[in-house]
């Protein structure tokens, strides 16, 4: 006899059936459980069993091969269609090695080989020279501080590696803000994320200022992930070169990178 699982039976009852629908006595079962006060009871299976309950394929069939290739396409034409998010990618660190520049280059990697519709181009500020309105004349900037501004106003969304120094930003990077915040402002209602790496707090106390400067930019970070990374505890983080080659970190920065995607897209309304 075949019992139909949510029919109502006795609370001695099982749901016994063939191996090709329900579940037979030998069969791996998790556990036993009662559904509700009138008496439902049912057999909790394992998973191979609840496929065929729902009467898919068992788990050596080729058909569930094919759905999940199908799957697999479908989700790459889809991620395809996503439209290219340009972010400008600064680094408060001049030095040549250095660590927070070197976050930037993975995450440039990153975007190539995993998280297709981002575009990271890594703005050099190192040519930028002090902030002195005196260098301004008739509304306009010298040169090099024009393109660095056209640079960010092109952009999507900003992704800043940032040092810490002294509990703050850097100078450079602080530099680089002001400068792009002249009238008009550029960085407005950009979206925008925080990376550090470094000693102690993984340059953590920096984000915070650089959070609260944002406000009067009108720049939109995003909220977490945050990512900060101590730089000289093991195991190994960076190469030589300052390249990024913990991989635990390097999941943990595309992850920011995806957020940083997903957020852009919201506030474009896309």
């Amino acid at each position: 006899m075949r019992e139909n699982a949510f029919s109502p039976l006795s609370s001695s009852s099982t749901c016994e059936r063939v191996s090709n629908g329900w579940v037979t006595p030998g069969m791996n079962r998790a556990h036993t459980g009662t559904l509700n006060a009138d008496g439902l009871t049912r057999r909790a299976v394992d998973k191979w069993n609840l496929l065929s309950f729902l009467s898919l394929p068992p788990p050596n069939s080729n058909l569930i091969v094919s759905f999940s290739s199908s799957n697999r396409r479908k989700m790459e034409a889809v991620t395809a269609m996503k439209p290219l998010i340009k972010v400008a990618a600064i680094s408060g660190s001049l030095r040549k090695g250095s660590f927070n520049t070197g976050l930037l280059r993975a995450a440039m990697e990153l975007t190539k080989e995993s998280v297709p519709g981002m575009q990271i181009e890594h703005i050099d500020i190192s040519p930028l020279p002090l902030i002195n309105t005196d260098l301004e004349s008739n509304g306009t900037y010298p040169p090099v501080v024009e393109a660095f501004r056209q640079k960010i106003l092109e952009a999507d969304s900003i992704l800043f590696a940032s040092p810490e120094y002294n509990f703050s930003v850097s100078a450079p990077l602080k530099n680089a803000i002001d400068w792009a915040s002249r009238s008009p402002n550029v960085w407005a209602d950009k979206p925008a994320a925080i990376i550090s790496t470094g000693g102690g707090f993984g340059g953590g106390r920096s984000q915070y200022h650089l959070r609260q400067i944002g406000v009067f930019l009108d720049l939109h970070f995003i909220n977490k992930p945050e990512f900060t990374l101590n730089a000289f505890q093991p195991p190994q983080k960076f190469d030589a070169e300052g390249n990024l080659v913990d991989e635990v970190a390097r999941e943990r920065l595309k992850q920011v990178i995806v957020s940083l995607q997903a957020f852009t897209l919201r506030l474009q309304g896309k």
